[in-house]
C-alpha cells in the first residue's frame, strides 16, 4: 500500500500526518524542492513516520550541495545522494542505510564480491554493505566523488549557505522588479533556486532568450509535473545558484530579464 502526499509551497505537514497515519510502506521526503528550492522540515516528518512506525527514505539530492546533513540526528532509515550535484562525477551516488533494515534485504543484483558461498545446494550473501556491491564498481567515480566530498568538506559550509541566500535575495528580489514576473515557491525556508515565470512569455523563451546571452537556466516541470498541477501551470524557469555564483552573475541575470520583459511587450 503506498500513499503519495501532492507537494505544497511549504509542504502540508497536516496532511503527511494524515497520510502516515494510514502507515503506507515507506515513506518518501524530498528534503529540498528542485523544482522550488524549498526546504522540507524533514526532522519533523521522519518522526512522524516513525511514530506510525513507518520507514522513511530521505531524497537529499539537492540539500546536501547547500547545507551539512546528520542521518543520525535526522533518524532517516535511508537517505540518498547524487554524485553530481555534489560537484563530482555523472553516473554516480551515495545510498546510506540503517544496518538493521540494509540486513534483511536480499541483494537486487549479483556478481563478483557480494558472494559468501555458492553451491547447488544454495546462495549465501556478505553482510552490507558488500551485499550490494556487486561486480566491478565505478572505481573512477568513486573516486572522482570522493574528491568532491573532500573538497565541500573542507570550506566553511556555514559561510557558503548564508552568501547562497544572499545570492537567492538579490535574485528573488530582481525578479520581482521584473515587469510581468511573479516568483513560484515562496516558502519561508529556501535554498539556492529562484522558480519564476513572466507573463505571457514561455518559459522555453525566457531560456532561449537567456542561453544567446550566455546565461544558463532550466525550464520546464524540472521531473515534478504533479507539483506544476498543483500550482496551475504547465512548467517554470528556474535560476539555480551555489557557492562559486557572484552577484554580480545575478545582476547580468537581471539585466537580461529585463531585456526578455521588453522583447515579449512587456
Amino acid at each position: 500500500m503506498l500513499f503519495q502526499c501532492l507537494p505544497t509551497d511549504p509542504l502540508d505537514v497536516a496532511a503527511c500526518a494524515d497520510l502516515l497515519r494510514q502507515q503506507p510502506l515507506i515513506f518518501g521526503l524530498v528534503h529540498v524542492s528542485n523544482a522550488l528550492g524549498t526546504i522540507n522540515p524533514a526532522k519533523e516528518l521522519i518522526d512522524l513516520a516513525h511514530q506510525n512506525g513507518v520507514p522513511v527514505l530521505l531524497d537529499a539530492a539537492q540539500s546536501a550541495p547547500h547545507f551539512s546533513i546528520d542521518v543520525k540526528e535526522l533518524d532517516c532509515d535511508f537517505c540518498v545522494l547524487s554524485g553530481h550535484k555534489l560537484f563530482g562525477p555523472t553516473g554516480i551516488g551515495l545510498l546510506f542505510g540503517k544496518y538493521k533494515l540494509l540486513d534483511q534485504m536480499r541483494p537486487y543484483q549479483g556478481g563478483g564480491d557480494m558472494i559468501e558461498k555458492v553451491s547447488f545446494s544454495g546462495t549465501t550473501f556478505k553482510s552490507p554493505p558488500e551485499r550490494f556491491e556487486a561486480g566491478t564498481p565505478a572505481i573512477a567515480e568513486v573516486l572522482g566523488l570522493a574528491a568532491a566530498l573532500k573538497y565541500l568538506n573542507s570550506i566553511d559550509r556555514i559561510a557558503a549557505a548564508a552568501h547562497e541566500d544572499a545570492l537567492l535575495s538579490a535574485a528573488s528580489e530582481g525578479i520581482l522588479s521584473i515587469k510581468g514576473a511573479r516568483l513560484v515557491g515562496t516558502a519561508a525556508r529556501k535554498t539556492g533556486v529562484a522558480s519564476f515565470l513572466i507573463d505571457d512569455v514561455h518559459p522555453h523563451d525566457i531560456g532561449t532568450f537567456l542561453d544567446v546571452e550566455g546565461i544558463a537556466i532550466r525550464t520546464g516541470h524540472h521531473c515534478a509535473q504533479p507539483l506544476m498541477q498543483s500550482f496551475g501551470i504547465t512548467g517554470t524557469a528556474r535560476a539555480s545558484f551555489a557557492f562559486y555564483n557572484t552577484i554580480e552573475e545575478v545582476n547580468t541575470l537581471i539585466e537580461a530579464l529585463h531585456k526578455v520583459s521588453r522583447f515579449f511587450g512587456n
